[in-house]
């Protein structure tokens, strides 16, 4: 009698550890599946920003209205300068560029340090426009240029600017910006109409 309690036990504790087993694989399986979805699946953050609507950052690409603010912010910062921020004007554009992109930059940017470093020409750009390409990558700001010796206004011309954007993940950085020029207008424009 003994015998068959024991065996009756012993066959019940082996029917619940087989039990665990399988929910133990069982539970597994589900975390491998459950981190496989989230490592593919496209990630999204909801802004708040100050405008009129809230923006979603997607990894499947940058939309419009996030490429505009941040162009926008980018443009004040990059046209904006005088020799007392020259340094942090530097930092600041140095920081949201692209790894591969730091090293051309610095360059160019030191050019125009060492150039202004101890004069008094200071400039500032009023923006007027901006077109945005998200596809593309690129945004042009359009506005006027005001140059300022001292304390005097020298010129006030009107510009356009471009800048190139790369987008990684989440992370929109920028890749390099400059001046369009009647040329480079033109050839955009016959792009354009070829397309």
């Amino acid at each position: 009698m003994d015998y068959s309690v024991g065996l009756a036990q012993s066959q019940r504790v082996l029917k619940q550890r087989n039990m665990l087993g399988i929910v133990a694989l069982v539970l597994a399986g589900l975390v491998v599946l459950l981190f496989l979805v989230g490592a593919t699946r496209d990630r999204e953050i909801v802004l708040q920003p100050i405008v009129r609507s809230p923006l979603t950052l997607s990894s499947s690409g940058v939309s419009e209205q996030y490429l505009e603010m941040v162009t926008r912010d980018t443009a004040l910062m990059t046209l904006n300068r005088s020799p007392e921020n020259l340094e942090y004007w530097m930092d600041s554009i140095l920081a949201i560029a692209t790894p591969e992109a730091h090293g051309s930059l610095k360059r160019d940017l030191m050019k125009i340090l060492n150039e202004q470093r101890g004069s008094s020409i200071s400039q500032y750009f009023t923006l007027a426009g901006m077109k945005v390409d998200p596809e593309k990558l690129t945004s042009e700001v359009t506005g006027t240029l005001h140059t300022v010796v001292g304390s005097k206004s020298v010129t006030a011309e009107p510009k356009t600017f471009r800048f190139y954007w790369a987008y990684r993940g989440l992370t929109l950085q920028l890749k390099g910006f400059g001046m369009v020029t009647k040329a480079d207008k033109d050839a955009a424009a016959t792009i354009g109409d070829d397309a």
